[in-house]
């Protein structure tokens, strides 16, 4: 018997990372950095670069091991538009040209109306409000074609335009309940579905092209399995390898989300809800706002900015909770749920003479966990959590976690996209939980926190 060998490709909005798993094992990873273009309101990705990366990351995986991978699957990056006119210009979610648009759509009764058809929020982030703006401003032929990093991927791999349901569901573009396009939504746009990708089921399997074979020396078994978002992996990774359904992510953004097998909206808060397989759906809130603010606290106002997360744990000792008064509100990229505004702002709250660098630092990390506490609330009110991402490698951090949530956080390595994709597309046996590394709060802490949040954002 020939055992599996799964490639796993995410690629994010900074990097690609690439996993090979063979019973439930990672035996083989790397990670190419991703460079972002544009200024404070574009932001797009150049699809010829990552190609090129990709291809190199690929080309680095040791040849016996490249020959004996059996299939690849991919997670990419959710709400990416890119207008198929040669250039392979990849607008990412952070690209902000819409926000003027999608702010005056909201304002009418269509914008509740597509908010229930697609399961996506009214928000600059999404290929409809990008969509909306490039044909409000007639910045692109009216024919154009339209795809994202799912679609420019697979048609590297397998010569076809395609893009799975999970990824789809994340464009406010698509009937989630009809598994379609919307013809609505599509006709308010005045476009029509065959100018977007076929849609195909998140374990679709795909032939390679024979000079994508033979440039990575694949087998000619090897085959392709579309996947899903990077979102919806991400969760399915931590439901799978913790048997918990709701889970928090945090790396340079964060989101809640809960595995769910029906479709949960909230017209007020707008969380979001996409498809992940026929059985199960995600439904969650994100932030713009994790990892991404700790690296300006570290820059900024650190005395060591390469030594951050090593000197976190001290830094957290010698502080107090509630950092002296000092409030943070960590909006420094805008802020998706709960506000969904690009207008809102950061800063400190009731500064003082007597505040130090330290509370400013630990005011910084407080203001984001809190801010987090609130989607934690949407989503997953007392519920334990799946905990993953950067920011729990530091055991301080996830400790401070569960300190301010109230909840035990259980981390596990395995909750990144690669692995969701291996456990959605190989379906091995369930992990065991033994290994599990558990944060669970402190009573007086959490009791503290629970007093402070209630009005931190006020």
């Amino acid at each position: 018997m020939i055992l599996s060998i799964f490639l796993g490709i995410d690629i994010g909005t900074t990097a690609i990372k690439l996993g090979i798993i063979q019973e439930n094992q990672l035996i083989y990873s790397s990670e190419l950095p991703l460079q972002t273009y544009g200024d404070e309101r574009i932001k797009y990705q150049a699809g010829e670069e990552l190609l090129a990366s990709l291809q190199a990351g690929i080309s680095a995986i040791p040849q016996q091991l490249r020959q004996q991978i059996t299939t690849i699957g991919f997670s990419t990056a959710m709400h990416s538009l890119m207008p198929n006119d040669g250039k392979k210009q990849i607008f990412l979610w952070s690209d902000l040209q819409a926000a003027e648009t999608i702010d005056r759509f909201k304002q009418t009764n269509l914008a509740t109306h597509f908010y229930e058809i697609s399961g996506t929020p009214i928000h600059a982030m999404s290929p409809f409000a990008k969509l909306l703006y490039f044909q409000e401003k007639k910045l692109y032929p009216a024919e154009t074609h339209w795809y994202g990093l799912k679609e420019l991927i697979m048609e590297y791999f397998t010569g076809n335009f395609v893009i799975d349901y999970s990824t789809a569901s994340a464009t406010g573009l698509f009937d989630l309940k009809k598994k379609q396009w919307s013809d609505e939504i599509l006709d308010y746009l005045g476009i029509n579905a065959e100018q977007l990708a076929q849609l195909v089921d998140t374990n679709q399997a795909f032939k390679l092209l024979p000079k994508i074979r033979d440039l990575f020396d694949f087998s000619a078994d090897t085959q392709v399995v579309i996947g899903a978002s990077d979102g919806t992996l991400a969760a399915y990774a931590s439901y799978y390898s913790t048997g918990r359904s709701a889970s928090l992510t945090i790396g340079t953004s964060a989101a809640v989300r809960q595995i769910t097998n029906a479709i949960h909206l909230d017209q007020e808060k707008q969380n979001f809800c996409y498809y992940l397989n026929e059985d199960l759906l995600v439904s969650g809130a994100p932030s713009n706002n994790g990892g991404v603010v700790l690296v300006w606290a570290a820059n900024h106002l650190a005395d060591h900015p390469a030594q951050f997360y090593q000197l976190l744990p001290t830094l957290l000792k010698e502080t107090t909770i509630g950092a002296k008064g000092l409030r943070f509100w960590p909006y420094l990229n805008g802020e998706r749920a709960p506000y969904w505004s690009n207008e809102i702002k950061g800063g400190f709250r009731d500064l003082t003479l007597q505040h130090t660098r330290s509370d400013m630092l630990r005011s910084v990390i407080e203001g984001v966990l809190i801010n987090i506490r609130q989607l934690v609330e949407l989503v997953a009110q007392d519920e334990s959590l799946s905990v993953s991402g950067g920011f729990f490698q530091t055991p301080a951090l996830g400790q401070l976690a569960a300190d301010i949530f109230g909840v035990d956080c259980y981390y596990a390595p395995q909750n990144e996209p690669i692995f969701g994709l291996y456990y959605l597309l190989e379906k091995p046996g369930q992990l065991e939980t033994e290994a599990q590394n558990v944060f669970m709060p402190d009573p007086r802490k959490s009791s503290i926190y629970q007093r402070l949040a209630r009005g931190y954002f006020d």
